[in-house]
């Protein structure tokens, strides 16, 4: 379709023709588009859909911290880790005298609560269970990795399905 723009003269223009010889915007088709701000518009549209992203998940220890006072914290919450919370415990002494410490370290940063304590930090991780260690480890790893770090696959010699580990053996790693 040809247009042509309005002449100073104020006359208007002859309307484009088609190749087929008829008048431009008398071709069969669905109609006029309303105008994007026209209220056929809106209500044609469907409203934009906004992903959410699932930043915090609950989890429930298998033993729980236990406090100075003896109580037991078993209920909590760890947040998506971001890059910087991988790679500031690889600054910590601890961390490069002991690279088994790195997870103590993540888990600390990323738990933003655990039962009724005032604040979860590396020192409440490190006198943790070691099951409960063990678990948060896993659980770290199923929700960074997009709920979960296994891969269906297939044997290439007998074509029998299974599945294998994609994460690395340790936080921090993959």
């Amino acid at each position: 379709m040809r247009r042509t723009a309005a002449r100073a003269g104020g006359a208007a223009p002859a309307p484009a023709e088609t190749p087929a010889g008829v008048p431009a915007g008398t071709e069969p088709g669905p109609g006029p588009v309303p105008a994007a701000d026209s209220p056929a518009s809106a209500a044609q549209a469907p409203p934009p859909q906004r992903d959410h992203l699932r930043t915090e998940f609950p989890f429930e220890l298998p033993r729980g911290y236990v406090d100075e006072s003896g109580t037991v914290h078993r209920d909590g919450v760890m947040r998506l880790s971001t890059a910087r919370d991988e790679l500031v415990p690889l600054r910590d002494v601890r961390v490069q005298e002991n690279p088994a410490y790195l997870s103590v370290v993540l888990l600390g940063r990323v738990i933003t609560r655990l039962g009724t304590l005032p604040m979860v930090h590396d020192g409440i991780v490190e006198n943790m269970f070691a099951s409960d260690l063990a678990f948060l480890q896993d659980f770290y790893r199923q929700i960074n990795a997009e709920g979960h770090t296994r891969a269906a696959v297939e044997c290439p010699h007998c074509s029998e399905p299974f599945e294998v580990e994609l994460g690395g053996s340790r936080l921090g790693e993959s």
